[in-house]
């Protein structure tokens, strides 16, 4: 075999080893974002001060159990979502949003109400409101009632949340579209995609890169 022959027999091997090499990289990535980790842009002020517009966040995937591409409920659960925990989720189509396919749409908020909990919202007297859990008022150190806006003084139920759902609602409580606007208000836990974890990046404050979600 001549020289010639045998560096384009080199060369051609080095090119298969490098389109596998890259193949499996490719796979590894897809699967990672797939079922592991996914990074998601915030597109509104909803969840403000917790999250800002333009945050990027990384959401775990694998936090309360396996999701398959194009499938819409989790096919395996092994860990239920807590008070409080911040979630990306998609809805049921809603009557309300005819112009929007809600089953697409990403959305994100706080986890408020478990299985079996009722859930009240009270108007305050100077403005802002109190979720009461079966009775009781809840701290919460996140929650924001000072922008004035459609939802200000609002009250809402008492209304008990199902077995295998959640009530949810936007940090940014007079500027979130939740729980409280939905014509079901209690969202399947196999609709949520993971849970948000960690701000990745941000164009608000640089300060805010590698915060933890909580």
């Amino acid at each position: 075999m001549t020289n010639s022959n045998q560096e384009k027999k080199s060369w051609a091997e080095e090119a298969v080893s490098f389109i596998k090499t890259l193949a499996f990289i490719l796979a590894i990535a897809v699967g990672l974002r797939t079922c592991v980790i996914e990074p998601f842009k915030i597109p509104s002020g909803s969840m403000k001060n917790t999250l800002q517009i333009g945050d990027y966040i990384l959401v775990l995937k694998f936090w309360y159990g396996l999701r398959l591409p194009y499938v819409t409920n989790s096919v395996a659960e092994w860990n239920a979502p807590k008070r409080a925990d911040v979630v990306v989720f998609t809805r049921p189509n809603d009557p309300n949003t005819p112009g929007e396919d809600d089953s697409e749409i990403h959305i994100i908020k706080r986890v408020i109400g478990l299985p079996g909990d009722t859930v009240e919202i009270k108007s305050g007297e100077q403005g802002g409101g109190t979720v009461l859990i079966n009775g009781q008022p809840i701290e919460e150190p996140y929650a924001r009632w000072v922008d004035r806006g459609p939802n200000e003084g609002r009250p809402w139920g008492p209304k008990t949340v199902p077995p295998g759902h959640v009530l949810l609602l936007g940090d940014n409580r007079d500027q979130s579209k939740d729980s409280r606007f939905w014509t079901d208000p209690f969202l399947d836990i196999r609709r949520i995609k993971g849970k948000a974890v960690i701000i990745f990046w941000s164009w608000d404050k640089f300060s805010r890169i590698g915060t933890v979600i909580r």
